[in-house]
């Protein structure tokens, strides 16, 4: 497939988890389930988001109005833990379609969905080459730093070696099809409908 329809089709993924409940979320958690080569990257991102995710968890059950659990007074309330619980798994399959479009595309494929996606742009003097280059850079950075990606203040502090970024940029275009076409317009009519539902 092209990889602008995997980048939009993950994209109107992403809104259409937003405007599901627990069966729609059942279906796209089963369809990330079945495939084992995701467990991995899934599971390294949700261990990267685990402080948001308590937060999210904490703000929404504290800070829905409702019935306390338990009738404690400092309880979360029912209502807040029920929002909490469907949030926190929006956000987990959110994480696990990134690690699909990561698996699907790779960095190549990412920049070259963003470029098909930004090329129309040109037209209105929007300097897409310099977004597309700039993603590239940073990719290309955290694919061979020696630094760990955890300590920002070390990665602050260091010079930049020249040796480390590419010289060039290649981004490899892959024809539109027919199939590219339909998956695109069959994602966009499922967000449709269920926005309208």
């Amino acid at each position: 497939m092209h990889p602008s329809a995997l980048l939009l089709a993950w994209l109107i993924t992403v809104l259409l988890v937003q405007c599901v409940g627990y069966s729609g979320l059942t279906i796209l958690a089963i369809a990330l389930l079945l495939q084992p080569t995701l467990w991995a990257a899934w599971w390294a991102y949700v261990r990267r988001s685990r402080w948001l995710l308590l937060s999210l968890w904490l703000i929404l059950a504290y800070n829905t109005p409702g019935e306390a659990w338990l009738d404690w007074p400092w309880a979360p309330t029912l209502e807040g833990m029920a929002q909490a619980h469907l949030h926190g798994l929006r956000l987990l399959l959110m994480l696990g379609c990134l690690a699909w479009l990561f698996a699907r595309l790779g960095s190549q494929g990412l920049l070259g969905g963003l470029w098909g996606l930004l090329r129309g742009w040109r037209r209105l003097g929007i300097d897409t080459e310099r977004l597309v280059v700039r993603v590239a850079l940073v990719l290309g950075h955290l694919a061979t730093s020696t630094v760990d990606r955890g300590n920002w203040r070390q990665m602050l502090a260091r010079m930049p070696d020249a040796h480390l970024g590419t010289s060039t940029v290649q981004i490899e275009q892959v024809a539109w099809r027919t199939r590219d076409a339909i998956v695109v317009i069959t994602a966009f009519a499922g967000l449709i409908g269920v926005w309208l539902a």
